[in-house]
């Protein structure tokens, strides 16, 4: 299930302003509340795996709670200037690490946040929402989780009752009767927590106590039912919006590509010199791959360079942690690594990118509870004597290098980047405890730190425990070397514990083992090649289209503004509302809950159809967006040696088995619009090469037909028809060849529409029909094709008796709302138990192709390279003298790698572009 990522913005800088020393940079401005939100923002979007996010904040005036109560927060005191001043740099700040910033007018941000969850759960996503309000304690369920990420607290739904005595759906009710005094809403007089659990573990909900209020005696019955009146007022008060008209849906709230030039002129202004170190390449590595930790531990002695630690665990076992300083303790290690079958692996470097990052210590573990640190470049007034880097790396250089040498680590793939980026290729890659965990269990966060606590029962040392926070922070090169040891030496420590208790479990399951060793393992090794290729760009192009949509977007909003007959916000609903509906008088498509006139982007695309206005609205607003995520971004982010761009692929990030691309997300550049497709042009082959595209073609249709078994299909796709012509034949009753291109559109709507579960409403919808015709295209479908409804009702049967559903390869996919009591829940599950196998069987497919391509690349010894994998797609770059022979292969390898009961076909294009191959 893929996650919703929601942080209440507003409530952190309030914290992080109270919380925080006063800082400020030499202009005398503060800044200290700004360093607090963002160091917790970095830290969330590195623990929290997320497809989507957004950081939201309050807006400035009243809201629609103050028109109802007038009192509402009267007695806070008017907002600090210093706490003002630090707002609008940290709007600026988020939006450029690629948080999706919100601020919506009329409601507050918890409105916004309820409105993203509700719809996040329609949508069948799990959210998180990172928060120190108990507000948002109502929004808890099994699809919503709360965390408070300055207290490290996680509320599930238990935990909420665990807190507060009462469960989610009792907190309104809870918070109506204690009031909130910050909010100077009035509850009942003298009623406070103790009271108000005792009263709702009693009658149940606050109506049945209300229903009662005459059985409750003494003074503080007499105060309930003087409050009576009050209650539904203050109900309503504390209760959370979750129908707010937003400007933006779920899909427009995937991560942005980091702007590293507006971060540095920030970090620069307000001074956080550690982290523009880090943007520049010499910064400490604040975040890492999932291996925070908290606990303590002795330091080692300076004479004796090893340490003996307490584990954290209940049992006395000592952990040791060796410091290697001197040529004898390496030459000893470089023994035992020679001969060890297992050598867990990790390093400390100076910068997340691991393209940039300098290597500042390496540790190793051999056994458990043993390890041994190697500092390289630790630099602080007193540090002792290290090895010469070089020469150790060229001593390592052989161990690390034989693929007969197996080695194990936590994400290695940053590791492997690393140690290129000094010229040495690691093999013998054999185990990666992160990808143990996603395959063992792919809902569950795979960061080390969770990973200990769940699989140890221990608690490791913090990132902070070593460096410390805020601006005493010191890079990873400033650690005593004492302490370096017990934190690095943690990290190979717990690592090769963690495959100890993980591997087995895998081993033990056919299926599981298939997935983690057939299709995982090798892809790693794909997938640091592919990031190390990187992809060419034509800046020029993208400087061109840069300054060309700048320029038609000012004429679209001259445009926009002439045919108003007046300026305005062209990203503003209220004012496109008003200028619309009631000054233009267009017709209302449709209604908000609140019962206002719709201007979201489904309702600008059907007026667009008859008036200007909402085109020009439309036009202006696509070219924004290709202009701020794209053109202006993408020549920021050419590494300097290499004059590529090279983004990072996360492999255990979606439960599905999809890869993901970020900074920048190459998997998202646009391809359906003209404009689009010209930044597509930008991405380029280099001299005496050519661009290939090999994709899958129509794969989950054909991965349908194949577990349906559906014998229509199967018939269809085995004779080589274009299955939506086909589809439309069977649902219009008509020949093949009378079928013109409106009925294949309905056709192709409800192919890849049912697979994912649409509804009648969802296809009427999206052919612009009416309801009863669209359920009458549904039932005319199935009927033509009843493999389909019984793979639906069986496979809906199965995720309930287990839990989880599988892809033809054996991928487990659990649905956690499976067996939710019903509602939009339950029927989301459904509907993802329905799509995860096929998506997920062709998330299987495209990484055992990459595999099997990669290998076929090295074993041919081609210069031909992969340089990209976009959903179904893999893209190389080939020499012109090899294309012949690529044009052949690549299909017949991708479509080789599996054997479906339904031909996998895999189109190839050629071009000097991206575009002109796809």
């Amino acid at each position: 299930m893929k996650t919703l990522l929601l942080v209440d913005g507003s409530s952190y800088l309030y914290r992080a302003f109270h919380a925080l020393p006063d800082l400020r940079n030499r202009g005398g401005e503060p800044t200290g509340a700004v360093y607090g939100v963002l160091n917790m923002l970095r830290r969330l979007k590195k623990d929290v795996p997320a497809e989507y996010a957004a950081c939201v904040f309050d807006a400035k005036g009243p809201t629609f709670r103050d028109a109802l109560y007038p009192q509402y927060k009267a007695n806070r005191p008017s907002m600090p200037d210093d706490l003002g001043a630090q707002i609008a740099p940290l709007h600026e700040a988020a939006a450029a690490m690629g948080w999706p910033v919100l601020v919506v007018d009329g409601v507050e941000a918890d409105d916004v946040i309820g409105t993203l969850t509700c719809a996040a759960q329609q949508a069948g996503l799990h959210t998180v929402i990172s928060t120190g309000d108990k507000d948002l304690a109502q929004l808890v369920n099994p699809q919503v989780t709360l965390v408070n990420t300055m207290s490290n607290e996680t509320l599930d739904g238990p935990g909420v009752a665990a807190k507060f005595g009462v469960g989610p759906d009792g907190i309104i009710d809870y918070l109506t009767l204690v009031g909130d005094p910050v909010d100077n809403i009035p509850g009942v007089a003298k009623v406070g927590p103790k009271t108000a659990v005792k009263w709702l573990a009693q009658y149940g909900t606050l109506e049945n106590l209300i229903a009662h209020a005459a059985e409750i005696k003494g003074v503080v019955g007499d105060n309930l039912r003087a409050a009576l009146d009050w209650l539904p007022q203050a109900r309503e008060l504390v209760t959370i919006k979750c129908d707010v008209e937003l400007p933006l849906g779920i899909e427009d709230l995937k991560w942005g590509a980091t702007d590293a030039a507006t971060l540095a002129r920030l970090f620069e202004h307000l001074e956080f010199k550690s982290w523009l170190r880090e943007l520049q390449g010499q910064g400490s590595r604040i975040e890492d791959r999932g291996s925070s930790k908290d606990g303590d531990a002795h330091s080692a002695s300076e004479t004796i360079p090893q340490s003996s630690i307490p584990n954290p665990q209940s049992s006395p076992v000592q952990r040791h942690y060796e410091t290697i300083l001197t040529e004898a303790q390496l030459d000893h290690w470089l023994t035992r690594l020679d001969a060890a079958p297992l050598v867990a692996l990790d390093t400390e470097t100076t910068s997340l990118d691991e393209m940039r990052a300098e290597l500042v210590g390496i540790s190793f573990a051999i056994e458990p509870h043993h390890a041994a640190y190697l500092p390289l470049e630790h630099r602080y007034a007193g540090a002792p004597p290290q090895l010469d880097r070089a020469a150790v790396l060229e001593k390592l250089k052989p161990w690390l290098e034989a693929a007969d040498k197996p080695k194990l680590g936590q994400n290695l793939k940053y590791d492997m980047h690393v140690f290129a980026n000094y010229g040495i290729t690691v093999r013998g890659v054999v185990h990666d405890t992160l990808l143990e965990s996603f395959v063992f269990e792919s809902h569950k966060p795979h960061d080390m730190d969770s990973l200990a606590r769940r699989h140890l029962d221990v608690t490791t040392i913090t990132y902070d425990d070593v460096t410390g926070k805020g601006a005493s922070r010191i890079g990873f090169e400033q650690v005593a070397v004492e302490r370096a040891t017990e934190y690095s030496g943690e990290d190979a420590d717990v690592t090769l514990q963690l495959h100890q208790a993980l591997y087995p479990a895998i081993e033990a399951d056919e299926k599981l083992l298939k997935v983690y060793r057939d299709i995982e393992l090798p892809v790693l090794d794909v997938l640091f090649t592919m990031e190390r290729n990187g992809v060419l760009l034509d800046i020029n192009q993208l400087v061109r289209l840069s300054h060309e949509f700048g320029m038609r977007m000012a004429e679209f909003e001259a445009a926009a503004h002439d045919l108003a007959g007046q300026p305005f916000n062209l990203n503003s609903p209220k004012q496109i509302q008003e200028i619309l509906f009631t000054q233009q008088k267009l017709p209302v498509v449709k209604k908000t809950p609140s019962g206002q006139p719709s201007t979201d982007e489904d309702v600008l695309q059907r007026l667009a159809l008859d008036y200007p206005l909402p085109k020009k609205i439309l036009e202006y607003r696509a070219l924004s967006k290709l202009k701020s995520t794209y053109t202006d971004k993408l020549p920021r982010m050419v590494g300097q040696r290499s004059g590529r761009v090279h983004t990072h692929y996360a492999q255990a990030g979606a439960a599905t088995g999809r890869l993901a691309s970020s900074d920048p997300n190459l998997q998202n550049i646009p391809v359906r619009t003209a404009d689009g497709r010209r930044i597509r042009e930008a991405f380029i082959a280099s001299p005496g090469s050519r661009i290939v595209s090999a994709d899958y073609s129509q794969v989950e249709l054909r991965i349908m037909a194949h577990i349906s078994q559906d014998a229509s299909l199967l018939a269809a796709f085995a004779a080589g028809h274009d299955i939506h012509r086909a589809t439309a034949a069977e649902i219009f009753n008509v020949a093949t060849e009378q079928i013109d291109a409106e009925q294949r559109r309905y056709a192709k709507v409800i192919n890849f529409g049912l697979i994912y579960g649409m509804s009648a409403f969802g296809l009427a919808s999206q052919i612009g029909i009416d309801r009863a015709a669209a359920q009458q295209y549904m039932d005319r479908y199935f009927a033509r094709y009843p493999g389909v409804a019984d793979y639906m009702q069986r496979t809906r049967e199965q995720a309930r008796e287990r839990g989880y559903v599988e892809t033809i390869f054996g991928r487990r996919l659990w649905l956690a709302d499976i067996r939710a009591g019903g509602g939009p829940r339950r029927q989301a599950a459904e509907r993802a138990a329905i799509n995860a196998p096929m998506q997920g069987t062709a998330a299987d497919l495209i990484k055992l192709a990459m595999a099997t391509v990669q290998h076929w690349l090295e074993r041919r010894r081609l210069g031909a390279k992969l340089i990209m994998q976009v959903h179904d797609e893999l893209v190389l770059e080939v020499p012109e003298n090899e294309l012949d022979e690529v044009k052949v292969q690549l299909p017949a390898l991708m479509s080789g790698v599996a054997k479906l009961d339904v031909p996998l076909v895999v189109d190839v294009g050629v071009g000097a572009n991206w575009d002109e191959a796809h």
